[in-house]
């Protein structure tokens, strides 16, 4: 999924972002929030997840090198990481596990207590951490790419690829989210489910790209 590029190209960098962080990856998860956040509320979440992946991202991309250096990580280890974080969160949304679901008393503990509408904004927000503020497949790939470049130049070309996908994220969250929030629940859940299937596998073809990566496995075995 991911591979270094001796040349980078801005539209093969933009569409590994779309493949890896776009709004097929996060317009789900924003249609569940917005079951039980208002217009307003929604608007908040949508723009300050948006800026905070946009953050992330830019960091990772720009300071790419120094973050490799300090914690002593390889390109293998970064998509062994994010590959098997990404393959866990997507196996847990198959078997209908929320990890930021609040189940202190007073709460349902289904999905629709994913954002709280006594605290909409930082529950939302905190929804959204995973699929989308820090999604381990896009910072795995911001890394990756980003390594593979020698020169600011490069990077900020990353940068600004991963910055327009976060943008269309949210302008497609903005135009989406509520519509999905109004379709019903198993409906949701269905769709969650059967995309999580395929994010998983996304998730072991990044970690076995790893493993090749160290020599473990040889190209094409997988």
């Amino acid at each position: 999924m991911i591979v270094a590029m001796s040349s980078l190209n801005f539209a093969d960098i933009l569409v590994t972002f779309l493949a890896l962080l776009g709004p097929q990856k996060v317009l789900l998860a924003f249609g569940r929030i917005a079951r039980t956040l208002d217009s307003r509320p929604l608007r908040v979440v949508i723009v300050s997840t948006a800026a905070a992946a946009i953050c992330v991202g830019v960091v990772c991309d720009l300071a790419a090198p120094w973050l490799a250096t300090f914690f002593h990580i390889s390109d293998a280890g970064v998509e062994l990481a994010g590959g098997l974080v990404f393959f866990v969160y997507a196996l847990c949304m198959v078997l209908g596990i929320h990890f930021d679901i609040d189940a202190s008393p007073g709460h349902s503990g289904t999905a629709d207590a994913e954002a709280d509408p006594a605290h909409p904004v930082t529950s939302g927000f905190r929804a959204m951490l995973l699929p989308f503020v820090v999604s381990p497949l896009a910072v795995a790939a911001a890394l990756e790419i980003s390594l593979s470049s020698d020169d600011w130049a490069g990077r900020w070309l990353v940068a600004g690829a991963f910055t327009l996908v976060a943008i269309i994220d949210a302008g497609c969250a903005l135009l989406f989210a509520p519509l999905l929030g109004r379709a019903h629940e198993v409906v949701l859940d269905a769709l969650s489910r059967l995309l999580s299937v395929l994010l998983a596998a996304v998730g072991v073809e990044l970690f076995l790209g790893g493993l090749t990566a160290l020599g473990l496995l040889h190209p094409g075995s997988h």
